[in-house]
């Protein structure tokens, strides 16, 4: 089963801005909860890092301890990591709290390797956000090298079998007993969005501030949203990114569809494209493949697949559904190669998924099943007409597992939107797949102090190309988190238009378009 992000498997893509730092090591040693600790302790070390320009970045890592669930009033004590680097020089402005997508990221995991030029350019970031105040690391509960990285390895899945909803369901209940099972002195029940939005404010509270200001992209900006519904009065203003509100967790079909829909408008007048166009472009190929593919699976042998043996890999609908969300500079490729049946990539890729699944992150289906969303939204989710080209697998099998896994729903009164004045900066690529604009929409009229940047052709959680196109923009948002003045903000940004990869085998002698005309004649 995959989501609409393109992930291996149902979780929010990750939130990748800018987050990479130095630590040190034995965390293990740091993360130990002793029995003197009592809630709201934290245990602090120092270190530096060196931006590209060669600033000397000093921080702290530390541990926060909180309860594991905070409604067991007898509830054992767990770590939850941070990191925090001081104001370059006192600003007065709220301390900059960035929290990580997933659920299942840390921002502390990842060394800084000042040969990666992609972490250094996340130095670089981070040193500027510094001019605007402390900027503070939160991990999440659950995930954390600062505490526990509770993961768990889903079955291999037969190569005989279509992919299929029921079996997605039924994998995801075993996987719930399996996860209670293998974790019989953890209270997994405290692991919710709620919790986590706690963690944020005991960790506030600790660090001796008052007001904080919220970071936050996909999951993060879900996590934002509820600290904001939590602890209002202590956010000061928040910048959201990639948005996923409360009830949005599972992505409306017909929403993901419009993103691709834009993908393929430019998609479609790529000149390296063109030769392998059918008369309805990227989409008419798309539709053409879905047709295809609800006849009746097929049957795929990729060579030297298993120990240098060939396999055959049975491939349907519900397959197909699940692979098609990837970045936008290679989805058009992709849909086109199966248009004119080169399928060995494709089948290549799910064997290796079938047969090697990857790890998990625990706290992704206790979170997501626990929020889940309204009545009302489901109805529209198995009711929307994208279901038709992208089917269900995006909230079908979490839904139907939910009662599986011990968080407690959290319920309509919490997951709906509700009116805030926080001052709020949202910013949204409408190339978005994972987290799709229309989810912003919904809830603008909720922040009536909010100012929103659309960002055209801006995809999920890539904020490279927007840094380097409009360099501009970065030094506005330190300004933001510095004083809240949104005054000057443009509300449309445009980025070029990518350079689309190219199916991987050469273009039919006639052009696909002019055979589609010749056989209409």
């Amino acid at each position: 089963m995959t989501r609409f992000d393109g992930s291996a498997w149902p979780w929010r893509a990750c939130f990748t801005l800018v987050l990479a730092l130095l630590v040190p090591g034995r965390w293990a040693e740091a993360a130990e909860v002793a029995v003197a600790r009592r809630a709201g302790d934290v245990v602090v070390e120092t270190g530096s890092a060196t931006t590209p320009t060669g600033e000397v970045l000093p921080y702290e890592v530390g541990t926060l301890f909180v309860p594991e669930n905070r409604t067991a009033p007898k509830s054992r004590l767990i770590g939850v990591g941070f990191a925090r680097i001081r104001a370059a020089k006192p600003t007065g402005a709220p301390p900059i709290f960035l929290l990580p997508g997933g659920p299942g990221l840390s921002l502390l995991d990842t060394l800084t390797d000042n040969s990666d030029p992609a972490s250094r350019r996340h130095l670089a970031i981070l040193a500027q956000y510094r001019t605007a105040g402390d900027v503070v690391l939160v991990d999440q509960r659950g995930y954390s090298p600062r505490g526990d990285f509770m993961e768990f390895t889903p079955p291999a899945q037969p190569l005989e079998r279509p992919g299929s909803l029921e079996a997605d369901a039924v994998m995801l209940v075993k996987q719930a007993q399996a996860a209670i099972a293998a974790h019989p002195n953890k209270d997994l029940s405290g692991y919710t969005i709620e919790q986590c939005a706690d963690d944020v404010n005991d960790l506030r509270k600790a660090l001796g501030y008052d007001k904080i200001t919220l970071y936050g992209g996909s999951f993060g900006s879900q996590w934002s949203f509820a600290v904001m519904r939590r602890h209002p009065e202590t956010v000061a203003r928040a910048l959201l990114t990639d948005v996923e509100p409360l009830d949005s967790g599972y992505d409306m079909p017909s929403h993901v569809l419009s993103a691709l829909q834009r993908i393929a408008w430019d998609a479609d007048r790529d000149p390296g494209l063109a030769p392998y166009l059918p008369a309805g472009g990227v989409m008419g190929a798309l539709r053409a493949v879905r047709e295809r593919l609800a006849k009746g699976p097929i049957q795929v042998k990729v060579d030297k697949a298993v120990e240098g043996r060939a396999a055959t890999v049975t491939l349907g609908l519900q397959d197909f559904r699940d692979s098609l969300i990837r970045s936008a500079v290679t989805w058009p490729a992709f849909v086109l190669s199966l248009y004119h049946r080169h399928y060995d990539g494709w089948a290549r890729e799910v064997l290796e998924q079938r047969m090697k699944p990857g790890p998990w992150a625990l706290i992704g289906p206790l979170i997501d099943t626990s929020l889940g969303v309204s009545a009302e939204r489901e109805h529209l989710l198995r009711t929307d007409p994208g279901t038709e080209l992208l089917g269900m697998g995006g909230f079908h099998p979490y839904i139907a597992s939910a009662s599986a896994w011990p968080t407690p729903d959290l319920g309509d009164a919490f997951r709906r939107p509700v009116p805030n004045p926080t001052p709020v900066l949202f910013l949204h690529g409408d190339w978005d797949t994972s987290t799709p604009i229309e989810n912003l929409v919904g809830v603008l009229p909720y922040f009536p102090n909010s100012h929103t940047i659309r960002v055209h052709r801006g995809t999920h959680g890539n904020r490279r190309p927007l840094w380097e196109q409009h360099p501009e923009l970065l030094a506005r948002f330190v300004g933001f988190f510095a004083s809240g003045d949104t005054r000057g903000l443009p509300v449309d940004v445009e980025l070029g238009v990518p350079a689309f990869q190219r199916p991987a085998f050469p273009p039919p002698a006639k052009p696909v378009r002019q055979v589609a005309q010749d056989s209409q004649k």
